[in-house]
C-alpha cells in the first residue's frame, strides 16, 4: 500500500507531513512511501536521509498522486493537484472543512475518503492525534517570544543601583491550549500575567500556572461538550468589555488566542478600548487569519493605533516549522495507525470508531 505526501506551497506553509523519523515508522508498519524530490530540504531533511530509509523520491508529483492509496498533507492541496485524485484514495490532513466545503464535496463525489484532523473528538484515545493541541502549544509559546521581541522595555522586574524596572504586565485573551502555553511562557520570563476566557473551567488552569484570572461577575460557563469555547451572550460580552477596558489601563502586552472553531474570531478588543491602552503597548493576535480578536488586526501586518502596535500573524508555525512538523507528523502517524488494519494490510474505515466517524467528511 502506497502512502505519499506532495509539497505544500512553501510561501504559505513551510511544515511537512512526513519527517524522516515518521517515514521510518510508516515503512516498519508495511507501507511503501513516495515523496517528491527536495520534500523536506528547506527544513534540513535531505533527500539522502529519506532514501536511506527506503523512501522512493520522484520528480513528478502527478506520478506520486497516481500511485497513492493514502495522501497526507498539512492543508488541502491546490486545485490542479486535487483534479488528479481518483476513486478509493484517502486524503488525511487539516482540511479546513468550513472554508473548503465545495472542494471537499467534489472529492467526495469522486469517492475520495477525506479525513480532516481538526474535527477529532476530544477524547483520551485521540490525544496522541490531536493536531490542534500540538500546534497550538507551539503557537502560544512563539506568540509570547515574538511579542516580547517587539516590546521596547525589559520583561522581568530588575533591581539596579540606578533604580527598579517594573515587570511587564501581560494579558492573555483566551485560555485554551495556546493561551495556557502563552501564560506559562510569559510567567517563566518574569512577566506578571493576567488571563480571561469565557470558560470558567479555565480559571483553575490559569491560576495553577501563576496567572491571575479575570472573572466577569455572574459569568456563565460558555463551553461546548467538546471543550471548545462557544458564542457568549450580549450581556456577558458587555460585562467582559467593561472589565477588559479597566484592565487594559495597566497592561503592556496582550496575546490574543480566542477562537471559535469554524466561525469568525470574536472581536474582544473593541475600538473604544484602544483609548485605555498604554503608549508602546503590543497586541499579538493569533486569531488574525479568522478575522482577529481586535477590530484593527490585519493579517501579516503591523498596525499602529493610539500608540500601540497590533501584530496579526497569518501562520506563526512557519516560524517554528521543524518543531511543528515533528509534532504534526506524529499526530498523523497515530491517526493512520488507528485507521490501518495491519493484519490484512488495508484501511479499515470503521464508522463505529468515534475517531474515524467524526473526522471523515460525509
Amino acid at each position: 500500500m502506497y502512502l505519499v505526501s506532495i509539497s505544500e506551497n512553501k510561501e504559505n506553509e513551510k511544515r511537512i507531513a512526513i519527517t524522516p523519523e515518521i517515514a521510518k515508522k510508516y515503512i516498519n508498519l508495511g507501507f511503501n512511501l513516495s515523496l517528491p524530490n527536495s520534500y523536506g530540504a528547506h527544513l534540513g531533511f535531505q533527500d539522502e536521509e529519506y532514501k536511506n530509509l527506503g523512501v522512493e523520491l520522484l520528480e513528478d508529483e502527478k506520478q506520486i498522486i497516481n500511485k497513492a492509496d493514502i495522501i497526507t498533507q498539512l492543508g488541502l492541496p491546490a486545485d490542479d493537484k486535487l483534479s488528479l485524485f481518483k476513486e478509493n484514495q484517502t486524503l488525511v490532513g487539516s482540511l479546513n472543512t468550513f472554508s473548503n466545503l465545495e472542494k471537499l464535496k467534489n472529492l467526495k463525489s469522486k469517492k475520495v475518503n477525506c479525513f480532516s484532523l481538526e474535527l477529532l473528538p476530544r477524547i483520551t484515545r485521540a490525544q496522541s492525534m490531536d493536531i490542534l493541541s500540538s500546534q497550538a502549544n507551539l503557537a502560544g509559546y512563539k506568540a509570547v517570544i515574538e511579542a516580547f521581541q517587539v516590546y521596547e522595555k525589559a520583561i522581568p522586574m530588575m533591581m539596579t543601583a540606578a533604580g527598579t524596572i517594573p515587570a511587564a504586565k501581560v494579558l492573555v485573551v483566551g485560555a485554551g491550549v495556546a493561551g495556557l502555553q502563552a501564560i506559562a511562557t510569559a510567567k517563566r520570563m518574569g512577566a506578571v500575567v493576567f488571563a480571561t476566557d469565557v470558560r470558567m473551567a479555565s480559571k483553575e488552569q490559569v491560576e495553577s500556572l501563576g496567572g491571575k484570572f479575570l472573572t466577569v461577575e455572574g459569568s456563565e460557563n460558555l463551553e461546548t461538550e467538546g471543550g471548545y469555547a462557544k458564542e457568549a451572550s450580549e450581556d456577558f460580552k458587555k460585562r467582559q468589555e467593561e472589565l477588559l477596558s479597566e484592565t487594559l489601563k495597566k497592561i503592556d502586552i496582550i496575546i490574543c488566542t480566542a477562537l471559535i472553531p469554524g466561525k469568525e474570531a470574536p472581536k474582544i478588543i473593541k475600538e473604544e478600548m484602544f483609548k485605555n491602552l498604554q503608549q508602546g503597548s503590543i497586541i499579538y493576535d493569533l486569531a488574525a487569519i479568522q478575522g482577529g480578536n481586535t477590530v484593527f488586526t490585519e493579517v501579516d501586518k503591523i498596525v499602529h493605533k493610539n500608540g500601540a502596535k497590533i501584530l496579526g500573524e497569518g501562520n506563526i508555525l512557519n516560524k517554528l516549522p521543524v518543531s511543528a512538523s515533528n509534532l504534526y507528523s506524529k499526530n498523523v502517524f497515530n491517526f493512520i495507525s488507528n485507521l490501518y488494519d495491519n493484519e490484512n494490510k488495508k484501511l479499515n474505515i470503521n464508522l463505529e470508531d468515534e475517531i474515524i466517524e467524526k473526522t471523515l467528511i460525509k
